[in-house]
C-alpha cells in the first residue's frame, strides 16, 4: 500500500476512529491511580493521538504531494536505479523505466501514450540527473510516424520530485485530456527537478567550481531531447514551464536562450535567486554573476527575439504579485507577455492544478512542431 493511497489514508482515519471510541469506552476502567491504569490511559492517549496525526499527516501529503512514497519520506530514495537500454535510448537519455497512463486502453502506447522513467547525461556540464518524459498517443500512431512533436521541459520546485509533476500536478494526465479534447496540439513533456546535484538548490546557476546547472537545462537537455525524440531543433519547437523555483528557471533561462526556447511559462515564479543554507555560496561574489541570475534584470537587458512569456500570481496569497507585475512591465515587443491573476490563491499545489490546463493551452498556441 503506497504512501499516497487511499487505502492507507482510509485505515489511518479508521483507525483515530476507533482509538478514539476505545479511549471514551475504557476511561472509567482506567480511572484509578496504579500503575497499570496509568500506564493504559498514556497508552491510549498517545496510540489515539498518533493514528489522528497520521491522518492529518497522510490527508496533507496526499493533497500536496510533498512525499511519493515511503521511500521518498523516510529519505531512501537516493540512488537513480539500474540503467537499462531500450530502443529509443540515446548517449544522453537512457531509460529505465516505462509507466502507462491511467486510461481505458492505456496498455497500448498508441492509445494512452507513455510515461518513459529515464537517466539524463549533460554532454557539457557533466550533470546526470533522473526525470521522466510523457509521450502523448500520437508519438506512437503510424499516421504520425514521421511527424516531429513540439516539447517542453517542466521543472518542479525545490525539494520537489519530479514524480510529482506526475502524481501531484497530473501533468501527463492533464495533457493527455487537453488533446483530447481538443484544446491543445500533443506535446512531449520533460519532467525533471531542479535539483541536480545532490540536495543543493543551485538555482539554476552555473555556480564557479560547481555545478553547472543552467548550461545542464539550457544546453544539453534541449540537445538531449531533439537527439532522442521527434523534436526540432528551432526556438518554436520547445518551451519551457516551472512552478516556484522551476518558474524562476523556466522564466530566467528563455530569457538567456531566445534560440533555444520560444516560449516560457512561470507558475508562482520568483524573480531573484534564493541566498539562503540551501543554495550555498552561489556567486562567490561575481556581481555579474549574480545580476545574470535576476530574471528582472535578465528580462531588462535581453534582445527582443519574439520569445513568449506567461506568468501566474494571486491577489491574495502569493507573494510574487508585485515581482509578477513588474515583470509584465518590462517585456519588450516582439516578445510578448501573458498572465493568469488568480482572486486568491496560495503557493501550494491546488493553485498550480487551476493554472496549470489554461497554461498548457497557452504554451501550445506558442509553440510547435
Amino acid at each position: 500500500m503506497g504512501l499516497t493511497s487511499n487505502t492507507v489514508l482510509a485505515l489511518a482515519i479508521i483507525a483515530g476512529v476507533l482509538l478514539f471510541a476505545a479511549t471514551v469506552w475504557f476511561w472509567p476502567k482506567l480511572s484509578g491511580r496504579s500503575w497499570r491504569s496509568v500506564l493504559g490511559r498514556i497508552g491510549l492517549l498517545l496510540a489515539t493521538q498518533l493514528a489522528l496525526f497520521s491522518a492529518v499527516g497522510l490527508a496533507a501529503n496526499k493533497s500536496f504531494s510533498f512525499y511519493g512514497s515511503w521511500g521518498d519520506l523516510f529519505g531512501q530514495e537516493t540512488a537513480i536505479g539500474k540503467v537499462v537500454d531500450h530502443g529509443m535510448s540515446s548517449d544522453e537519455i537512457k531509460i529505465v523505466d516505462k509507466q502507462r497512463l491511467d486510461v481505458p486502453g492505456g496498455a497500448k502506447p498508441q492509445v494512452g501514450g507513455q510515461i518513459l522513467k529515464v537517466a539524463i547525461t549533460g554532454q557539457k556540464s557533466k550533470i546526470t540527473s533522473p526525470g521522466y518524459v510523457w509521450l502523448p498517443p500520437e508519438y506512437f500512431q503510424p499516421q504520425h510516424k514521421d511527424q516531429n512533436f513540439p516539447a517542453s521541459i517542466v521543472l518542479t520546485g525545490y525539494p520537489g520530485t519530479a514524480e510529482n509533476l506526475i502524481k501531484g500536478l497530473n501533468y501527463p494526465m492533464t495533457a493527455f485530456k487537453q488533446a483530447k479534447a481538443g484544446k491543445m496540439k500533443p506535446m512531449i513533456l520533460v519532467m525533471l527537478r531542479p535539483t541536480v546535484s545532490g540536495n543543493r538548490d543551485t538555482e539554476c546557476v552555473d555556480i564557479p567550481d560547481g555545478p553547472q546547472t543552467e548550461t545542464f537545462f539550457a544546453q544539453d537537455l534541449p540537445q538531449a531531447i531533439q537527439n532522442t525524440f521527434r523534436v526540432g531543433k528551432k526556438p518554436e519547437n520547445m518551451g519551457f514551464i516551472g512552478n516556484s523555483t522551476g518558474g524562476y528557471c523556466a522564466l530566467k533561462i528563455a530569457a538567456h536562450y531566445p534560440q533555444t526556447f520560444g516560449a516560457a511559462a512561470g507558475l508562482s515564479a520568483y524573480y531573484e535567486a534564493a541566498d539562503d543554507p540551501t543554495t550555498g555560496d552561489l556567486f562567490h561574489g561575481d556581481e555579474k554573476l549574480k545580476a545574470r541570475a535576476n530574471v528582472l534584470e535578465s528580462i531588462r537587458a535581453k534582445k527582443p527575439a519574439g520569445t513568449s512569456f506567461l506568468v501566474t500570481s494571486s491577489e491574495k496569497g502569493e507573494p510574487n504579485l508585485g515581482g509578477t507585475k513588474r515583470f509584465i512591465k518590462l517585456v519588450k515587443s516582439p516578445d510578448r507577455v501573458s498572465s493568469i491573476i488568480l482572486d486568491s490563491g496560495g503557493h501550494n499545489f491546488n493553485t498550480w492544478r487551476r493554472e496549470i490546463p489554461p497554461m498548457l493551452v497557452w504554451l501550445s498556441g506558442r509553440i510547435q512542431a
